[in-house]
């Protein structure tokens, strides 16, 4: 058997057919002309944050057009912009809880990364205790380039986003006890 992509699903058509695709190629269909509209990175993240809730918290691969479209509807509505989509969504809009990692960096005190984990744990405990059901962390290009003092993204970037996310997700199922809560780093 041929393994999935990781950024990949594959989707159920209303006629029975199966195929394989990029969740960032099959968003953009879906949207249309109003991706033109919207930042190329917010589609991208959007169908990333999609992709990673079915994967790796459903533990699925196999999805359908309208399971994906009414999860991408939802996570852009949360981000703040303005979807449509053929069929609502299946309970109410889950509230969403917002913080800045960008902010978070710059006002750490001593301006160090041991500061800013301490300061970012804290930020996500606080929001866990609210009754948010999605947790939002803006700014995570910013908050990198502080940390690391770079004026352009490198690969060293790219390692200090990585290691951000992954701490961010290792919180989050560390201090979730009975309440599930959704995650979205852009």
């Amino acid at each position: 058997m041929i393994q999935l992509h990781p950024d990949c699903l594959i989707f159920h058509t209303s006629s029975g057919d199966y195929f394989p695709c990029s969740a960032e190629t099959v968003t953009i269909e879906l949207i249309g002309d109003s991706a033109k509209e919207l930042d190329p990175d917010v589609v991208r993240q959007a169908a990333s944050a999609v992709t990673y809730y079915f994967r790796n918290d459903l533990g699925r691969d196999h999805v359908t057009l309208e399971e994906f479209t009414n999860a991408l509807g939802c996570t852009l509505r949360q981000l703040g912009y303005d979807v449509l989509t053929d069929s609502a969504p299946e309970g109410p809009t889950p509230q969403a809880s917002s913080a800045d990692l960008a902010m978070l960096a710059y006002c750490s005190p001593t301006g160090f990364e041991l500061d800013f984990f301490a300061r970012l744990r804290t930020e996500l405990k606080t929001r866990l205790a609210g009754s948010s059901e999605l947790l939002l962390f803006q700014g995570l290009r910013g908050c990198v380039k502080q940390l690391t003092g770079r004026q352009r993204w490198c690969p060293c970037c790219e390692r200090k986003s990585d290691q951000i996310v992954h701490y961010l997700r290792d919180c989050l199922s560390f201090e979730q006890k009975e309440k599930s809560c959704g995650l979205v780093i852009l």
